[in-house]
């Protein structure tokens, strides 16, 4: 299987081990997201936990975006993935490299006119370190903490006007460093990531979802951006896991071709509070689908 590694994947920490559990002991925190993501599962964990398979070996996570799930999961074995290559750099940085991610992100201001230098930054002349941070940096700021680019691939959202926004988390930062050891994180494709799934362990798909209308699919992730074509092939690999005995679940829109893409399986509704339209009159409670093949 074709595996895209990142070149901070033969980092080396200059701290070492020894922080983590150092982290441990002293502030006992909980990871949590550190980033912001559209569509992210926070307010859905509690829906999400109680629809969990009973047991499971692996753990994969193919569409990680702010890996809400992962964080929430006391799994053991973890494999996440996700296609943005800069997303990915990320959580590879913050792996292996959190001490210095942070002194990086602490160089950063909220100020719009330097938002704007900073966002034009082509990420391929940036350290790995440095392109972890223009992400974050990005990402807190930019407005409602989209992640959208144009056909040419290049992030294009607006300044955010946030007051005071929490730029450099480091307690969460070195808690998360902590989560993400020993963890098998890729850059790859959902379905190049669960070849490697086997009978008894899970999946969770979170795709970008079908739109429910012709005016919501407004936020671009990859420049060539996830069609009906996308959702068919997604639905087969999911079939293809179910027939080897692979436990999954996928969240998506309660659009009616989702409803019919996937009516031999279990379809929960589920409501969920979603704040990133433009019109404020149209933000609040929407019915979304938990999906399992158990």
């Amino acid at each position: 299987m074709y595996r895209f590694y990142l070149q901070c994947d033969i980092m080396i920490n200059t701290v070492g081990l020894a922080f983590k559990e150092e982290y441990k002991e002293e502030n006992n925190i909980k990871a949590r997201p550190f980033l912001k993501w559209a569509g992210g599962k926070r307010q859905l964990l509690s829906e999400i936990i109680n629809s969990l398979p009973e047991d499971f070996n692996y753990y994969f996570e193919p569409f990680l975006g702010g890996g809400a799930v992962f964080f929430a999961l006391g799994a053991k074995k973890n494999i996440l993935a996700d296609s943005n290559e800069d997303l990915i750099n990320v959580y590879k940085v913050v792996q292996n490299n959190v001490e210095n991610l942070i002194h990086e992100l602490k160089k950063h201001k909220n100020e719009k006119e330097y938002y704007y230098e900073i966002r034009d930054l082509k990420p391929g002349d940036l350290s790995y370190i440095e392109r972890a941070s223009r992400f974050i940096f990005l990402n807190k700021t930019c407005y409602n903490g989209l992640y959208r680019v144009n056909s040419r691939g290049i992030f294009n959202v607006p300044f955010g006007s946030y007051k005071n926004p929490q730029i450099c988390d480091n307690e969460n930062l070195r808690a998360s460093a902590v989560k993400l050891q020993n963890v098998e994180i890729l850059c790859a494709q959902y379905d190049e990531t669960v070849r490697a799934a086997k009978k008894n362990d899970f999946v969770y798909f979170d795709p970008p979802y079908e739109p429910v209308s012709a005016s919501s699919n407004f936020v671009q992730y990859e420049k060539n951006g996830f069609t009906r074509k996308d959702q068919i092939r997604l639905h087969e690999t999911f079939s293809m896991l179910t027939k080897n005995g692979v436990k999954c679940m996928l969240s998506n829109s309660s659009a009616p071709f989702i409803k019919k893409l996937y009516k031999e399986y279990n379809i929960k509704k589920v409501q969920a509070a979603r704040f990133i339209n433009s019109a404020a009159e149209k933000r609040g409670k929407i019915e979304e689908l938990l999906i399992t093949n158990y």
